[in-house]
């Protein structure tokens, strides 16, 4: 027997299959698939069912274009459903929160097997779409009949420090379907909540705990907009670089990171917003293209000859250098009276800034810490949201599903991500911990990048195509 036969032999089709879909199982570790051999065994040796019934019995696929079409489809989406949930998925950078290392407009792709791919939380849903059906605002592209556990099966290896990481938006569980390309929920209840405190001030009325001004918003809220709850897997896709993995404590001061009080690596792309005062006159738009400052990025203040402009080290040194530049300072936010309301964890006993942050423990599976009403802020949501507790407070007494507790032992892993936009990346900073289930991959090169600012065939990044993501 010639090795062309062979390969045509159905015994030996059938083993190949065989073996590649043993494989597949014994890699997502959910034996119940085991069954799918009956399949396997009936296409390729019993023939007692006809899996093609679209076809009539016994046609020549050459007699009929459109079924072969039917086939070709059929396969293709199978086959890129498949590649997407297991091995890679193509993303594309839609803000400057990453910038200058990803740019708005750069397409990637990710890689499912550098962590393990994420089994779905729901796993009937429309292909190809995330969570809205295609060409409608609000029309749930899943449907949640089957809800799976989490469920991580084996990759390559872990969530290291600086790693570039896609993960599904932890607070994105709740959305305000008229807002969800503008606002966060939990955003927009805060800030409603502070504005009827500051018209109790403005008018003379006793000033209440900011909980009940949030849940009068949050009533509101849900009262006056459409109000969608997604499952994990279903939430917004965020890209952003892991700056601490589980275990580490973290600190920013006047900007500068802190991993287990050592300086975190300034990166070579790495930006921050600077003030640049000129000496009356704006900078040449040319010298801002060369620097690669986007047209959405340049703020000129006519009345004070000021540019607030996010700059790397190097556009620092270049601007410096230029005649028409009086000054370039860094900006450092200080304002601590919106702590509350937009930075993480919103509790006025923690007077913290996008740039003077911390100290904070970032939690490890399996660790124990003291709980107290003191750092409960810190925990709340990972205690009550992420690993799924009851949670109550009476005085200072903490109650965890029932019984009075004084220590907490985390159930999952965490992260905590920034962009590498410094000022102007909506991140941990803001919304806290990355679940470990969250998870779904790394950056690994992009293969296409557009500038939106340019036309035709200048849009295109032709320096950055198919480049690895650092």
């Amino acid at each position: 027997m010639t090795l062309k036969e062979i390969i045509k032999n159905k015994y030996f089709k059938f083993a190949m299959v065989s073996i590649a879909y043993l494989l597949w199982v014994i890699w997502i570790k959910n034996f119940w698939f085991l069954f799918g051999f009956i399949v396997i065994v009936d296409m390729h040796i019993t023939n007692y069912i006809n899996w093609t019934f679209w076809k009539k019995k016994g046609e020549k696929k050459a007699k009929n274009a459109i079924l072969e079409w039917v086939d070709a489809l059929i396969f293709a989406v199978i086959a890129a459903t498949l590649i997407r949930m297991f091995l890679i998925e193509a993303y594309k950078i839609p803000t400057s929160s990453m910038e200058k290392t990803l740019l708005v407009g750069d397409h990637l792709f990710v890689s499912k097997v550098s962590y393990g791919p994420k089994l779905p939380n729901t796993p009937i849903s429309f292909p190809f779409a995330h969570h809205t059906m295609p060409l409608t605002k609000a029309t749930k592209s899943y449907v949640e009949w089957i809800k799976k556990p989490y469920k991580r099966i084996a990759g390559f290896g872990d969530v290291k420090r600086n790693d570039i990481v896609v993960f599904n938006f932890p607070a994105g569980d709740t959305v305000i379907v008229e807002m969800q390309e503008t606002s966060e929920y939990y955003s927009e209840m805060r800030q409603y909540a502070d504005q009827l405190k500051r018209r109790d001030i403005q008018i003379g009325n006793p000033i209440k705990p900011f909980e009940a001004y949030k849940n009068t918003a949050r009533k509101y809220i849900w009262d006056q907009f459409n109000i969608t709850i997604r499952p994990v897997d279903k939430r917004e896709n965020y890209i952003k670089r892991c700056v601490a993995v589980p275990g580490d404590s973290i600190r920013i001061k006047h900007g500068q990171m802190f991993v287990n009080g050592e300086k975190q690596e300034h990166f070579e792309d790495m930006q921050y917003v600077y003030l640049v005062k000129t000496k009356g006159t704006q900078i040449n738009s040319k010298h801002l293209e060369r620097m690669n400052i986007a047209v959405d990025d340049r703020r000129f203040f006519s009345s004070s000859s000021m540019y607030e402009l996010p700059l790397t080290n190097e556009n620092v040194t270049k601007l410096k250098d230029m005649q028409a530049v009086a000054s370039v300072s860094k900006y450092e936010n200080t304002n601590i009276n919106v702590a509350n309301i937009s930075i993480f964890p919103f509790d006025a006993r923690y007077s913290w800034t996008e740039d003077n942050f911390g100290p904070l423990y970032v939690p490890e599976k399996g660790v124990t810490i003291d709980l107290t009403v003191e750092n409960l802020p810190l925990y709340l949501r990972v205690i009550e949201t992420y690993e799924a507790n009851e949670l109550k407070v009476e005085g200072n007494d903490i109650y965890i599903n029932g019984e009075l507790v004084t220590k907490y032992t985390f159930k999952m892993d965490y992260y905590f991500m920034m962009g590498d936009n410094r000022h102007n990346s909506a991140d941990s900073r803001y919304w806290g911990f990355v679940p470990e289930d969250h998870v779904v991959g790394k950056a690994v090169f992009i293969w296409l990048s557009l500038d939106k600012d340019r036309q035709f065939l200048s849009k295109i990044r032709w320096n950055r195509m198919f480049s690895l993501i650092h």
